[in-house]
């Protein structure tokens, strides 16, 4: 970490907002029935199994999870491989499901809607829901998350870093200026 960063979010911070958001999610979907998560490589695989490990506790019930590598699907990114070994792997249908894709950033939007087209290629899921740990801002397309764990307003000399155990070996929020 530099001088030029912050901590915005602490581990437990995160850890306390992903259990609102598995709260949330419920709510809004009347519990868990037909429920499923998938995680937006990189960081949104783990983040989805937490909040999948959450509902858990909450409720008993076990909700399926996936991953979605979305690389063939941006359109903010040059054509070709990107030996990123990035898959998607989604054990089970989406037609006729809710999914709710998980991120860690929503920032221009542009994932999210490669996201979506992703996921409509794979089946026709009956409602897509986003669930996002930050979103900072700046949108480009008319998409808006359903689930937010924390708005965080920040400038374009700015970017947003999420670590986590999973990926980073540590777990907090930065903000970090360029």
């Amino acid at each position: 970490m530099s001088e030029l960063s912050t901590v915005v979010l602490t581990e437990e911070d995160v850890r306390r907002i992903l259990v609102r958001m598995a709260h949330q999610i419920i709510e809004k979907n009347r519990g868990t029935e037909g429920l499923s998560l998938v995680g937006i490589h990189t960081r949104g695989v783990p983040l989805a199994k937490r909040l999948q490990e959450n509902i858990f506790a909450i409720t008993g019930e076990s909700v399926p999870v996936g991953e979605l590598d979305i690389t063939l699907h941006r359109d903010d990114l040059p054509i070709g491989p990107t030996g990123n070994g990035a898959k998607t792997v989604i054990p089970f249908s989406v037609t006729g499901k809710t999914v709710v894709l998980v991120d860690d950033v929503i920032f221009t939007c542009r994932t999210a809607r490669a996201a979506i087209d992703t996921l409509i290629a794979l089946g026709r899921p009956a409602r897509i829901q986003l669930a996002v740990l930050v979103d900072r801002g700046h949108a480009e397309l008319p998409i808006k998350p359903n689930f937010v764990g924390k708005n965080i307003p920040t400038s374009l000399s700015e970017s947003v870093s999420v670590r986590l155990s999973e990926t980073d070996g540590e777990t907090l929020v930065l903000i970090e200026k360029h």
